[in-house]
């Protein structure tokens, strides 16, 4: 198992697992026309590019023996001190293996060479991942309600980890 630093050429496999993660992580809490929305508006190829290429997003991979995507992550520099946690998922069938948290490590591996002294990140009020954050000593600051456009709104916290 390792975790990877991803490139344009694995957008193909980020698109596969956002395909197979949201609909289970999500189907209690958007509707379906508000997930294929969002899943094609973050994951459509010319949005990761975006994302990758102008937005300055590193992506990491979790892998198996090298052949078999598990899960994601993604990050931005907000600031000189703290990064954004843009992107956090695991296939449910392997969610409960500490992979996320191997992920996260990683992440805070990269933002503490880079300098970082915080990390941020948004997620749904409704979402049970808050509470893995929770463990991983996020803390809850604020409550946004952010429009993406055709009437839809994510409804997150914002939570923080000083590093």
């Amino acid at each position: 198992m390792e975790v990877k630093k991803a490139t344009i050429n694995d957008i193909d496999a980020i698109q596969r697992l956002a395909a197979q993660i949201w609909p289970v992580a999500y189907r209690e809490i958007l509707s379906e026309a508000q997930l294929n929305y969002m899943l094609n508006k973050f994951y459509s190829e010319e949005a990761l590019k975006d994302q990758i290429l102008t937005k300055g997003h590193q992506f990491y991979i979790l892998v198996n023996e090298g052949k078999l995507e598990l899960g994601f992550a993604a990050i931005s520099k907000e600031n000189e001190e703290i990064f954004k946690l843009q992107k956090l998922y695991v296939l449910p069938s392997e969610q409960g293996k500490k992979l996320g948290k191997m992920l996260l490590d990683e992440v805070i591996s990269y933002i503490k060479k880079k300098g970082g002294k915080a990390l941020i990140l948004n997620v749904n009020r409704y979402n049970k991942a808050q509470f893995f954050y929770q463990k991983q000593s996020f803390k809850i600051i604020e409550e946004v309600d952010i429009a993406i456009g055709n009437n839809y709104f994510m409804n997150d916290f914002v939570m923080l980890r000083n590093l």
